[in-house]
């Protein structure tokens, strides 16, 4: 199995796209600037430039391991990846795994198992991880629930469409 590498760096774009909204004052930006303590001026004093360009390459980053997260097929090829043989493309391994692509390679390659993986991977990793910080930072729930909301619906589009067009 090949990664398509500009599939991938688009959907590192989608964390971008979807905070652009998401934390617009047209959706949650007003509730998020009162629970996370934001002013107008903290949020100018940054350099945009660099939060955007390592947003993106944290979306990249994050991409790949949404492709194994997602995608059964490449845990599959994790099985097999330091047998005798199969990186030069030969021996048992090497063809069991072809054979074994070439029967199930399409099997839950569709857009709505990536969503559905995106959503788990939502609530069992970035809640916890939202969670525990916003705990230690006494920030309540609602600040909680507006950055899950944010990575539940970003981690099912991206997981989406890798899934789907990976």
């Amino acid at each position: 199995m090949e990664l398509n590498f500009l599939l991938l760096f688009a959907t590192a774009l989608i964390p971008l796209a979807i905070g652009s909204a998401w934390y617009s004052n047209a959706l949650f930006g007003k509730a998020w600037f009162k629970v996370a303590g934001m002013t107008d001026e903290k949020l100018q004093s940054g350099n945009m430039i660099l939060i955007l360009g390592l947003t993106y390459v944290l979306g990249i980053f994050l991409s790949f391991a949404m492709t194994t997260w997602s995608i059964h097929q490449f845990s599959a090829q994790g099985l097999f990846a330091t047998q005798p043989g199969f990186a030069e493309q030969t021996g048992e391994y090497y063809t069991f795994f072809q054979d074994f692509i070439s029967k199930y390679g399409s099997l839950h390659r569709t857009f709505g198992h990536g969503a559905v993986h995106g959503g788990i991977a939502s609530i069992a990793i970035a809640l916890p991880i939202i969670a525990i910080n916003a705990l230690f930072e006494r920030r309540g729930g609602k600040y909680i629930f507006i950055h899950f909301g944010y990575w539940f619906v970003t981690l099912i589009l991206m997981c989406g469409v890798i899934s789907k067009f990976l």
